[in-house]
């Protein structure tokens, strides 16, 4: 089973910011708890490189990829701590080049056609749909697919327990990236539980989709 097919089984991704690295490892033994081995860890804060390696190193049953990626330099790091997919909020020509040479999937950002057509020439088979909740959401997703008949997508922005049915009832949406089970104040205030509770419904939720 390749990463693509691995991420569109468990149907959720969990976007996660981490201020501070040794909220890591009690993060990804709360969500495999719940049943998401799975996350992307965003590079938006200086804690993200060790983050990921912290997962990586002590749990292996994770796939971990890294996001908000905005250069191949940025791409390096994470796959260098052990990330293995790569997510950005747009399409980085630096970091698609580095995905197309190292083999790695990438999930590049997009809201228009024009757009889409970048993602078709390097290649990629899936788009992430950002920010999903202001750009319309399945309905402009829907109006997008049509055009482009061998995309599929995954949105993210927006996506919480309230509609994340609705964009997999799609079936050109392979998964939805949502953070409401891996908030920063449940993290930063050490509610592990909570994110595993949340975690386990986010799965339930989405079982059949």
């Amino acid at each position: 089973m390749d990463i693509y097919e691995k991420i569109a089984k468990v149907k959720v991704v969990p976007v996660i910011k981490l201020d501070d690295a040794a909220n890591a490892l009690p993060l990804a033994k709360a969500l495999i708890a719940g049943g998401l081995p799975v996350a992307e860890v965003t590079f938006r804060t200086a804690a993200a490189e060790e983050s990921i390696r912290i997962m990586a190193e002590n749990c292996p049953e994770m796939l971990i990829g890294a996001g908000s990626l905005t250069g191949a330099a940025m791409a390096e790091k994470a796959v260098n701590a052990g990330a293995k997919f790569l997510v950005s909020a747009g399409l980085s020509d630096s970091v698609a080049e580095f995905a197309v040479k190292n083999n790695i999937p990438y999930f590049p950002g997009i809201c228009t056609p024009t757009e889409l057509m970048k993602v078709l020439e390097y290649g990629f088979p899936v788009a992430k749909f950002f920010p999903a909740g202001n750009m319309g959401g399945l309905g402009t997703i829907k109006a997008i697919a049509a055009a482009f008949p061998t995309m599929k997508f995954m949105p993210t922005g927006g996506v919480n327990a309230g509609n994340i049915r609705e964009y997999l009832s799609f079936d050109k949406i392979i998964a939805c990236g949502g953070s409401w089970m891996v908030k920063d104040a449940l993290i930063n205030a050490g509610e592990f539980d909570k994110i595993t509770a949340l975690t386990r419904e986010a799965v339930e939720l989405v079982k059949g989709e």
